[in-house]
């Protein structure tokens, strides 16, 4: 069985979807039938499975492709913004590197399947003065002066315009950056890579499919071979891991913020920690 926090966590979110679209009791009362159908139907216990098939049904419900196209636009603004500070800071630092990693794992917050009550200026402000629970990020700067060729994959909107910081950073002339194959929760499709201009610091492809994570045997085949191909993978975000963590794949770095205590007792941290993970 799924576990029971992710299922409370899926709740709240479309409880608070309800709000936004007006949606009606009755139905309210079919998508929570249809809700506890999928949750304890036992067609998967896989937690991004989970959240596509609730979001295709809940689209479908309310006639909207995209729940969270406003919230996603909002962010990417204000990612912007706070883009053009933090540009100049990044290039004028003594270590441009490790300031820049961390200000794209602060992006990870922005994130409406886990809360949608976050603050990014102090999130910013928090990893700046914190230590990571777990840092492989010499590790990960090293292995990025070898690797012929990078993937790297998104997560969320907002958070996608710190990655695009990161990328800058690193000057690694071979970078791919992967997104969603379609709408899901806040996660990064290619219309919001294109909004924020990450085709100009990395070649941008879909993976193919619309779950909040990378399922490889959901992908598509172009995305397999560049995911096959590369010497390194920068994994972002919570959902990604979900999908990637089992794999024990020496390739990966999982970047991410550590927002749900199901993630924490996987990888042995608290909640709010920061972590930039891999099996090497």
């Amino acid at each position: 069985m799924v576990d029971e926090r992710c299922v409370k966590c899926f709740l709240k979110t479309y409880k608070r979807l309800f709000e936004k679209f007006n949606v009606n009791e009755r139905d309210q009362r079919f998508f929570l039938s249809f809700f506890d159908h999928v949750i304890n139907g036992n067609y998967t216990n896989f937690a991004p499975e989970i959240q596509r098939n609730l979001n295709k049904t809940f689209c479908r419900l309310i006639g909207v492709d995209d729940p969270f196209s406003d919230e996603k636009e909002d962010n990417n603004r204000v990612a912007l913004e706070l883009y053009d500070k933090w540009k100049p800071r990044v290039i004028e630092s003594n270590n441009p590197f490790n300031l820049a990693l961390r200000l794209a794992i602060a992006g990870n917050i922005m994130d409406y399947g886990a809360n949608s009550d976050f603050d990014i200026h102090k999130t910013i402000n928090s990893v700046l003065d914190s230590s990571f629970a777990i840092d492989k990020s010499k590790e990960l700067k090293q292995q990025l002066l070898n690797a012929e060729q990078v993937l790297y994959l998104g997560d969320n909107a907002g958070e996608i315009v710190f990655d695009r910081l990161f990328i800058e950073t690193i000057m690694h002339g071979n970078i791919t950056y992967a997104v969603k194959g379609g709408p899901v929760l806040n996660d990064v499709t290619i219309d919001d890579s294109i909004q924020i201009g990450m085709h100009y610091a990395a070649d941008v492809i879909s993976n193919g499919y619309d779950a909040p994570s990378t399922i490889l045997e959901r992908c598509s085949d172009e995305f397999l071979r560049i995911y096959n191909s590369a010497d390194l993978i920068i994994s972002k975000g919570q959902g990604n891991m979900e999908g990637l963590l089992d794999n024990n794949d020496p390739r990966i770095f999982f970047l991410l913020m550590v927002k749900c205590d199901l993630i924490a007792e996987t990888l042995g941290v608290k909640k709010g920690d920061f972590v930039v993970h891999n099996f090497s």
